[in-house]
């Protein structure tokens, strides 16, 4: 990807930022940076970008359930967080922040402290050409040195203070941030996304699990299986509950953290209660599966007899079927209970298996059970 030429800025050198990244912390910090810069920063502390660095994996860590890196050190300090505080996985950027700016736990401090060892450094390597191989290895105060004496950097650092060390921001280089900051939000996202599919080739959607999960339109799925309520009762398949016009949910049987989409073979109905209680684990298998093919193949029956219920499953199927070969596979005429539950299964068993692998929990419901 192409960034803005500046005859002032050494911007071929920005462009090979992301070269060498064994790890994901340059992204990181470099996405941390220029959120603050565009924020109008000029003088940010390490703790600060540290804290944007968490909050900003936060999501893709806990909700999404993405791998980092091998032994990633980010990823461990989301992970320490998201045991420490008790923080929901889909908790608001802010909230976070607050949470991180205010805890003083000493393992969590620790952990903090690992990121800064080197990417505040490294990451400018392509503007430090004199530098070279075991010259990075001595102590942050002489290489601050080393690199306080080159020119047009695109920051310095003040006096090394573990976390509360500060980089002052070149004045030319952050208007070339902020003038250019949608073209490099893009470049940073397809970095992102070329990395963590890398190191996450099972797992679909990338691209939508960089940040906060966002509310999905199931409007007409809803609408379909509020008709199909009108034809015969429906219960929910998790705890055996009447499902109304007024309590009716939306499930993902595989979370859509880990799908990513909406299609309507994994999307079923249930209670708002019930939904809430599974939140992103994974229905067991051998007890839930076969109650929703069940309830699958009861509305896949009830779409041939009734021409109204079939004109909803149409107007649902443009949105939420996007695969002609799943389309013919599930809803062809004359299927038996097993040939639909065979076909089902040959759909969602290696997601949800897929799934498992990536950590999502099995889950049973609970008589009773609620958030």
């Amino acid at each position: 990807m192409q960034l803005p030429y500046s005859s002032d800025l050494q911007t071929e050198y920005l462009s090979r930022l992301f070269d060498n990244k064994s790890e994901c912390y340059k992204l990181f910090w470099f996405q941390a940076l220029l959120g603050k810069i565009t924020e109008g920063k000029d003088v940010i502390t390490y703790e600060e970008l540290v804290n944007e660095m968490i909050a900003d994996s936060w999501y893709m860590v806990t909700e999404y359930h993405l791998n980092l890196g091998p032994k990633d050190n980010l990823e461990a300090a989301v992970k320490y967080l998201s045991q420490l505080s008790g923080i929901k996985s889909s908790e608001k950027k802010d909230k976070i922040l607050d949470f991180l700016a205010r805890c003083q736990d000493k393992e969590f401090l620790r952990l903090k402290k690992v990121l800064i060892d080197n990417v505040p450094y490294r990451l400018q390597a392509p503007f430090l050409p004199d530098i070279k191989g075991r010259e990075w290895d001595c102590s942050k105060e002489e290489l601050v040195q080393k690199i306080n004496r080159e020119q047009r950097l695109l920051y310095y650092f003040d006096k090394i203070q573990g976390l509360q060390t500060t980089v002052r921001i070149n004045a030319e280089w952050k208007n070339y941030f902020i003038r250019n900051q949608e073209i490099l939000r893009g470049w940073i996202q397809y970095n992102m996304i070329t990395y963590l599919q890398k190191r996450n080739p099972s797992v679909p959607g990338i691209s939508d699990k960089l940040y906060p999960p966002q509310m999905r339109n199931l409007d007409k799925v809803k609408k379909f299986w509020k008709m199909r309520l009108e034809i015969c009762p429906v219960n929910d398949i998790y705890g055996n509950i009447n499902i109304t016009k007024d309590n009716i949910s939306i499930d993902h049987f595989v979370p859509w953290s880990y799908v990513a989409h909406d299609e309507m073979w994994n999307l079923h109905p249930t209670t708002s209660n019930i939904n809430s209680s599974k939140n992103n684990s994974l229905p067991a298998w051998d007890k839930y599966f076969p109650l929703l093919s069940q309830q699958e193949y009861e509305s896949y029956q009830l779409i041939g007899k009734y021409d109204r219920l079939h004109d909803e499953f149409e107007k649902c199927a443009k949105a939420h079927l996007n695969s002609d070969d799943v389309r013919f596979r599930l809803y062809r005429d004359g299927q038996s209970l097993e040939e639909f539950q065979n076909e089902l299964s040959s759909i969602i068993y290696p997601v949800y298996c897929s799934a498992k692998n990536c950590g999502f929990e099995e889950w049973v419901y609970q008589n009773g059970q609620n958030n």
